[in-house]
C-alpha cells in the first residue's frame, strides 16, 4: 500500500474513490426518481397504516365518517339553528356537510404531515428511503379515508333532494386538485414538525381559523360586504375546493368563474413549493 494512500484521512479517502454519505441529499430530479421507485411502498405503508388507525376503537374505521358528521351536526345546531342561516341558503344541510368533509381532507392532511417526521424517527433511523415517502403516504392515508367520506356524503346530498346530474363527475378533478394542494402542505408541514414540534400544538389553533374563513357555514358574499375581502376569501385554497365540490353535488349552487384556474394553481404551486421545501432538508430528517 502507497505512503498517499495509507496517510491520507478518512474524508481524502472518500472523496478519492467517490464515496459519500448515505443520508447525502441527491440532486432533486434524482430524488424524484427515487421516490417514484418507491410508490408501491408508499401505497402499501398507507393502507396498513389504514387498517391500523382504529383498530383499538369499538366502532373502528366508521369513525372516520363519524367525526365530520358529528362537527357538521354541531356547526348545523349553533350556525344552523341559534343563527338561522339555515333560513337563507339554499339545501343547508348539504351546503353545511360539503363544505364540512372537504375542510375535514385538508385539516386532517396538514395535522398528519406535520408529524409524518417526528412520529416515524424509528423506521427513518432504521432504513435508507427518501423521506418524502412519509409525508406522501400521509397524504394519501386521509385521500383514503376520503373516498368513504365522499360515499357517505353522496348518500346525504341525495336524501336532501339533490338529483344525481353529470355534473357530479366534476366532484372527482376538483378533489384530485385538492389531494395534491393537501401533499404539497403536508410536505412543509413535515420538514416544519421535524424541527419544531410545538407546531403540533399550534396547528389546531391555525386550522380552526382557516374553517371559519373558509365558507364552510355561510355564503361569503351575503357576509361579506367589502368587494376586496370577498375575492381574498374566494381566493382562499380551501374555499376554491369546497365551492368546486358544492358546484359539482349541489344544483342550485354556482361557484366563482375563477374557481377552476385558482384550484389549478394553488394544487400546483403547493405541490412543487412543498417538494422543494421538503427535498432541501433530506440529509437532516432523523438527526438529533
Amino acid at each position: 500500500m502507497s505512503t498517499t494512500t495509507t496517510s491520507a484521512t478518512p474524508a481524502e479517502l472518500a472523496t478519492r474513490y467517490g464515496l459519500v454519505p448515505s443520508a447525502a441529499r441527491p440532486k432533486l430530479f434524482t430524488y424524484v426518481g427515487q421516490v417514484w421507485q418507491r410508490r408501491h411502498f408508499i401505497t402499501s405503508f398507507a393502507t396498513s397504516r389504514t387498517a391500523t388507525m382504529y383498530s383499538s376503537a369499538r366502532l373502528g374505521q366508521l369513525w372516520q365518517v363519524l367525526t365530520p358528521l358529528m362537527n357538521a351536526a354541531v356547526y348545523y345546531f349553533i350556525f344552523g339553528v341559534l343563527f338561522a342561516t339555515r333560513h337563507t341558503i339554499d339545501n343547508f344541510i348539504a351546503f353545511l356537510v360539503t363544505g364540512v368533509f372537504v375542510m375535514s381532507f385538508t385539516t386532517r392532511s396538514v395535522t398528519t404531515g406535520a408529524r409524518a417526521i417526528s412520529g416515524n424517527l424509528g423506521i427513518i433511523r432504521a432504513l435508507h428511503f427518501p423521506r418524502a415517502a412519509l409525508p406522501l403516504s400521509s397524504t394519501i392515508v386521509e385521500f383514503q379515508q376520503m373516498l368513504v367520506s365522499m360515499f357517505v356524503l353522496c348518500l346525504i346530498v341525495l336524501a336532501t333532494g339533490e338529483p344525481i346530474t353529470l355534473t357530479w363527475l366534476l366532484a372527482i378533478p376538483a378533489l384530485a386538485l385538492q389531494t395534491l394542494f393537501n401533499t404539497g402542505l403536508a410536505l412543509i408541514l413535515a420538514r416544519i414538525g421535524s424541527t419544531v414540534p410545538d407546531i403540533s400544538q399550534l396547528l389546531p389553533f391555525m386550522l380552526r381559523t382557516w374553517l371559519y374563513l373558509s365558507g364552510v357555514f355561510f355564503v361569503i358574499p351575503e357576509r361579506v360586504h367589502d368587494r376586496l375581502l370577498q375575492h381574498i376569501m374566494l381566493a382562499n385554497p380551501t374555499t376554491v375546493y369546497i365551492e368546486l365540490v358544492r358546484d359539482a353535488l349541489i344544483e342550485q349552487h354556482g361557484a366563482p368563474h375563477y374557481a377552476w384556474p385558482l384550484a389549478v394553481g394553488w394544487a400546483v404551486v403547493a405541490f412543487v413549493v412543498g417538494f422543494w421545501y421538503f427535498w432541501g432538508a433530506e440529509e437532516k430528517y432523523g438527526r438529533g
